[in-house]
């Protein structure tokens, strides 16, 4: 019996791919591929992808070389319409059974719930593989995330690239098929200069032995990318260093390479004077080459590039990437060497000639308002407050610098260097690259006090006054990329336990403000925004809904206040006594919103009735005293844990006690002391916000 399973093999070949698109335009190729097999019920075993410069594959093993035999059923008419009173066939059942290949008699019922029906069953043999496989991989190539597709000569197809050869094979047999204008058959071509004729592959099992063997190509894109990092860090520590394996970059340069060769080169000591980030920048991103650094962290003048052949003089190749980039090292030492003869300071007042938003002033505008309220946030911090106003003062002034007018990601990094050259205090030199962070989620945050300052004060700045023009976030659109501003400001007060009112300092920032807002209230719509970063932050950490409204309810004025209050509940919540008691928290809140007469400000204890009464008010008083010392120190874990400890005096109550007694003093009474013990609770959070 012929085997009903083999391998199946794909490879699109083409000009050079586009190299940053190459894994996603591999991944989605894969995905489509796989779902086009399953869409067919063909059944598979494992599925590898392969992606080089000048291809695309995939690789299915086990692929059923067959559809798998359907019984496909078919409901006709309702017996009800389908005969007559006479029991003869109506026009209905006639024409159900012609379009079936049958007649009426062949004809089976099935009873429903909703009635009886004529079905018909078939028996449909399934389609060869051969013979689906090209509408699939059709189907695969038409739904890959390609932007603009192209036409090549006086072809109509159209793909990223030209194409210029199309391997298909299940099993030992060619898939009989024209792609983009490519017929299928069994030829691959290995590397453009080191075997650029075709080669014959039989099966897939061969593929990438003879690629790489024969055709110098390694096929597969993870190894060749770990291939390629074990050959950069192994020239990089025979140079004493290492490299700087930039993810990113690895890709990269993975995407730019068939068959990696690695290229030990250098440049002159004397650029080693330039600020490291832009020789990395310029390296990595210009000329695509790994960086390398001693075991101090200090760049060295020595880098690592991969050559995608391997030459018989790769010191003509070295020499050639070394002339290269000296030019570009050079331009960075003009612009460095340019900007040494100012200052930062120099520099403020051409920022009164850039405009941060119309409506809300100039550069040298914004930065005198981050100045202001930098000073007030370090004083509420224990920081430096001149210290921050100068740095708010600076903070922008290395935008005009051409080194970052060349190298725009060297933002706050040449402030930093500029400062120390400036002989600025190296807190405030360290403040100009802490401005900016977190530049990205995860990025690290600031350290220095004035860091601090400057990074929330910009950020808070910038919200109350957006904000404030009426230019808020809609939907997917935020120009001015007001939530990252709200969580990195909001990651800098949780993740360093700033003891700061956020309402306070936004109330601030407003009055910087004023006469450019339109908004009159926009400090406290910033803290409705923000409280719902704040929300998605805590959601993304593993707190519910529920623990954050319960916190929420009672407002804690500090993000670090609001983190305590929280870890506290989300404690309190695993203890066995915190079901009966949210339950009873949230009893005791919707009687106390229904209450129609005010209520008494202090429980009358010669007005209780029952014992249960007296058992819960001493428990409060006592529980009351036990808890403010705690309250008073931010003890919010231990309040709670001490409040389980009402649970049985609470059930107590609430079995025995009619609350809404007829008598209104009484009532109000007991309504005082339900108050009372809520009291005690929302003193850290409404824990009746919480879900079973």
């Amino acid at each position: 019996m012929a085997d009903l399973h083999a391998d199946l093999l794909f490879e699109l070949g083409t000009e050079e791919l586009p190299p940053l698109a190459l894994r996603r335009l591999s991944d989605a190729l894969t995905h489509e591929f796989v779902a086009g097999l399953e869409q067919a019920n063909l059944s598979h075993g494992a599925v590898e992808s392969f992606a080089t410069p000048r291809r695309l594959g995939v690789r299915v093993r086990d692929c059923s070389t067959r559809q798998p035999d359907r019984s496909v059923e078919r409901r006709g008419p309702a017996v009800q319409a389908a005969f007559d009173a006479d029991g003869k066939p109506t026009k209905a059942a006639e024409g159900f059974a012609r379009s079936c290949g049958t007649t009426v008699d062949q004809l089976e019922r099935q009873q429903t719930a909703k009635g009886e029906w004529l079905v018909y069953h078939v028996r449909e043999d399934g389609r060869a593989a051969q013979d689906l496989l090209p509408g699939i991989a059709e189907q695969a190539l038409n739904r890959l995330p390609i932007p603009k597709r192209m036409r090549w000569g006086d072809s109509e197809a159209q793909f990223v690239r030209p194409v210029h050869w199309l391997l298909f094979l299940l099993g030992d047999d060619v898939v009989p098929c024209t792609l983009l204008d490519a017929t299928a058959d069994r030829q691959t071509h290995g590397h453009r200069f080191h075997h650029p004729a075709a080669i014959t592959v039989y099966n897939a099992d061969d593929y990438e032995g003879v690629l790489s063997d024969l055709g110098k190509v390694i096929a597969n894109f993870e190894i060749r990318r770990a291939k390629i990092a074990e050959l950069v860090e192994k020239t990089a520590k025979a140079l004493g260093g290492r490299p700087d394996l930039d993810p990113e970059l690895l890709d990269e340069v993975t995407a730019l390479n068939e068959w990696p060769v690695p290229i030990a080169a250098s440049f002159e000591e004397r650029f080693l004077e330039v600020p490291h980030e832009a020789l990395v920048a310029t390296m990595k991103g210009n000329q695509k080459y790994f960086p390398l650094f001693d075991g101090d962290g200090r760049l060295m003048n020595h880098f690592v590039t991969i050559a995608n052949v391997d030459s018989p003089k790769p010191e003509l190749i070295r020499e050639g990437n070394e002339r290269v980039v000296r030019p570009r090292l050079a331009d960075a030492m003009f612009f460095w060497q340019q900007d040494g003869k100012k200052r930062l300071q120099d520099h403020l007042p051409a920022l009164r000639h850039v405009v941060f938003q119309q409506a809300l002033g100039s550069m040298y505008e914004k930065s005198e308002r981050v100045a202001a309220l930098a000073a007030y946030i370090a004083t509420d911090i224990g920081g430096d407050a001149k210290l921050a106003e100068r740095a708010g003062l600076l903070s922008r002034c290395d935008l005009l610098t051409h080194m970052v007018y060349e190298f725009p990601e060297m933002q706050g990094v040449m402030g930093r260097y500029q400062a120390l050259r400036d002989g600025e205090p190296a807190e405030l030199a360290q403040a100009m690259d802490e401005f900016y962070m977190p530049r990205y989620s995860g990025d690290e945050l600031p350290q220095t006090k004035t860091g601090i300052a400057v990074s929330l004060a910009e950020r808070l700045d910038t919200l109350v006054g957006i904000f404030g023009i009426g230019q808020k976030p809609t939907g997917d659109k935020d120009p001015f990329a007001l939530r990252r501003a709200a969580l990195g400001a909001l990651r800098i007060l949780r993740e360093h336990s700033l003891q700061v009112d956020v309402h306070r300092i936004l109330a601030k920032a407003q009055d910087g403000l004023q006469g450019k807002l339109q908004d009159k209230d926009a400090a406290t719509a910033v803290w409705d925004f923000m409280q719902e970063r704040l929300k998605g932050l805590y959601g993304e950490l593993g707190y519910g809904a529920d623990l954050f409204s319960a916190v929420a309810e009672v407002r804690p004025t500090t993000i670090a206040d609001f983190d305590r209050r929280l870890q506290a509940v989300a404690g309190f919540r695993e203890l066995p006594e915190a079901g009966a008691l949210a339950a009873a928290n949230k009893r005791i809140r919707n009687i106390l919103r229904k209450a129609e007469d005010p209520i008494p400000a202090v429980v009358e204890t010669g007005l209780f009735q029952q014992a249960e009464e007296t058992a819960l008010h001493n428990l409060v008083l006592a529980m009351a005293s036990r808890v403010t010392p705690m309250l008073e120190n931010g003890d919010y874990t231990g309040v709670l844990k001490a409040l389980a400890g009402l649970r049985d005096a609470v059930d107590g109550f609430f079995d025995q006690v009619m609350v809404m007694a007829e008598e209104p003093a009484v009532r109000g009474n007991r309504l005082a002391l339900l108050n009372e013990l809520s009291g005690l609770f929302l003193g850290v959070a409404d824990i009746s916000h919480l879900q079973s």
